[in-house]
């Protein structure tokens, strides 16, 4: 397993900003944001546990939410910049065309799985929006909402890269990591 972006979708730090740049940069922004702030709910978790002996109750399904959330945007920004792990021994010795068709492929699965992260994590929040989360003024359900963003970030931006895997220029040398 490498970690390593296709050769479909290079990027060039000198490229101009598109729409999908300035999504994926804005994911990355609410994962760090979260992840910034779930570290910041556990401190004082800690801290009034083992300090004042009254830990609040909200602190752990916040540290969820939290979690979640940069766990989701995390992932989506990943799948935009072709930095997820995979197996890509085979796509990068194979010849021009299967490669094409396996980075399709793989592309295609990712935004499926995306896809139903989105619809099902969408109907694991809808239908918990009345039930009450214990220890925050939250619904239940709360901590689907960025499985579902996240979901679709990962379907959009995997659908992004298919459409360059199809239409990249054939090139005979496999890309070397």
């Amino acid at each position: 397993m490498a970690l390593a972006p296709d050769s479909a979708l290079e990027h060039d730090e000198a490229a101009p900003n598109g729409p999908f740049d300035r999504l994926a940069g804005f994911a990355v922004a609410v994962a760090g944001t979260a992840l910034v702030g779930m570290v910041a709910v556990q401190a004082l978790q800690v801290f009034a546990r083992y300090v004042l002996n009254d830990s609040p109750g909200w602190t752990e399904p916040v540290a969820l939410l939290l979690l979640n959330t940069a766990m989701s945007f995390g992932a989506a920004a990943g799948v935009h910049r072709g930095s997820h792990f995979g197996f890509f021994i085979l796509v990068h010795r194979s010849p021009p065309r299967l490669r094409r068709w396996l980075l399709a492929f793989s592309h295609l699965v990712i935004a499926s799985i995306g896809a139903v992260l989105a619809v099902w994590g969408g109907e694991l929040l809808l239908d918990g929006l009345n039930v009450p989360m214990a220890g925050a003024p939250l619904p239940q359900s709360a901590i689907y909402a960025p499985m579902a963003l996240g979901g679709a970030l990962m379907a959009v931006f995997a659908l992004q890269r298919l459409v360059a895997a199809l239409t990249a220029p054939l090139t005979d040398r496999p890309r070397s990591e």
